[in-house]
């Protein structure tokens, strides 16, 4: 990318409005085409970062696996092989972006903002935390519950790789060998398939192709590496288990509301049970885990907001890998059937995915999991 130049710069600005903004406010386009042209700035090719005697060891070795991760994306999972991924950067902080999401107080069901390209979705997201919480803040103003949550990766659907494509970072490069499989095959599954206005079919079809691939990635990968995920991931699958099983429970009282009708005490009663056997049952889990305090910032501010963000990662998966075996485990042909149903009207396509879950059709036990992505 030749940043030097105006030319690219005015296309990437372009680009990134219709992706990123749309019906936003000039100051949402600004931080959005400003953050993401840091971030691009800031990247060097791997082979330089590889080839540098400066770069610490710790990095290289790394590096190299985010290599052969890459090129099994493309050579075993058959997602796309572009410039995405083959370029990293030090952004010096945790979070690549920070996302907000907001619902009423009796209800898991997101605000939405929309966009061209990429239609409605449940979230915004900025590139500064204080940008962040300013609007979480003006949404609180309004009566919503909000939640304010750091994200390690985002994807631009593959609009951006004659710029570079999307680039490895620190805020994931470190995680367990296998989360960082999962997360590139998640980020990458997004350019395979993206349909405008449905955010639950399509983080759960980039959710299901993270399951899947994480445990062949595994498959071949180090004992270590495998061992090392394992604990990492049991302590994930049991909170979101936990988080589930409050979801459920949350759902079924809101159920019962009258938007209409006032507040009712009883139901904001049933709430806040939930919510305290919620933490109760977090605390028990720590215990177990020997004090692991990982998920500690998502249960202080847990509420409505939180709980129907990670709605979208969970509830369709079941019918994307029992599509998946149904087409006898074969990539191309998952990914032709996913497009496929993607054509139909989005009710149709939920309800389709819902019925090939319910049905009797088991996937190896290699490739089942109940986890969800971290971000």
């Amino acid at each position: 990318m030749m940043v030097g130049q105006k030319g690219p710069m005015v296309v990437l600005c372009l680009l990134l409005a219709l992706l990123l903004g749309g019906c936003a406010d000039i100051g949402y386009y600004g931080q959005s085409v400003g953050g993401h042209f840091q971030l691009m700035r800031a990247t060097r090719h791997i082979d330089d970062w590889l080839a540098d005697s400066s770069a610490p060891a710790a990095l290289k070795q790394r590096l190299r696996l985010a290599q052969d991760i890459r090129h099994f994306a493309v050579a075993d999972l058959h997602l796309p092989d572009n410039a995405s991924y083959r370029r990293y950067a030090d952004l010096q902080r945790r979070h690549v972006v920070w996302n907000v999401v907001a619902a009423p107080e009796l209800s898991l069901t997101l605000k939405t903002w929309c966009f061209p390209v990429v239609g409605c979705v449940g979230y915004r997201g900025y590139f500064s935390e204080s940008d962040a919480q300013a609007e979480a803040q003006a949404l609180r103003q309004q009566g919503l519950e909000v939640s304010v949550y750091g994200v390690p990766a985002y994807s631009t659907l593959g609009w951006m790789n004659w710029l570079g494509g999307d680039p490895l970072l620190n805020t994931f490069l470190y995680y367990p060998e296998g989360e960082v499989a999962r997360l590139l095959f998640h980020e990458l599954s997004h350019q395979v398939l993206y349909v405008p206005d449905d955010t639950v079919f399509n983080e759960s079809f980039a959710t299901a192709v993270e399951r899947l691939g994480g445990a062949l990635w595994l498959q071949q990968a180090s004992e270590t590496a495998r061992i090392d995920y394992a604990a990492f991931d049991a302590r994930r699958q049991q909170f979101r288990a936990l988080t589930r099983a409050t979801r459920e429970r949350l759902a079924a009282i809101y159920k019962q509301v009258d938007h209409l009708a006032p507040v009712d005490k009883s139901q904001l009663a049933m709430k806040l049970d939930a919510m305290r056997d919620f933490r109760a049952a977090y605390a028990a889990l720590k215990t177990c885990w020997g004090g692991y305090s990982g998920y500690d910032a998502w249960v202080a501010q847990a509420n409505n907001a939180a709980f129907g963000a990670q709605a979208a990662y969970d509830d369709l998966v079941p019918g994307f890998e029992a599509l998946f075996a149904r087409k006898g485990q074969d990539w191309p042909r998952f990914y032709d059937a996913v497009r496929q149903l993607s054509a139909r009207p989005a009710s149709e396509r939920a309800q389709q995915l819902k019925q090939w879950a319910s049905e009797p059709l088991e996937l190896p036990r290699n490739a089942r999991s109940n986890d969800a992505p971290t971000y």
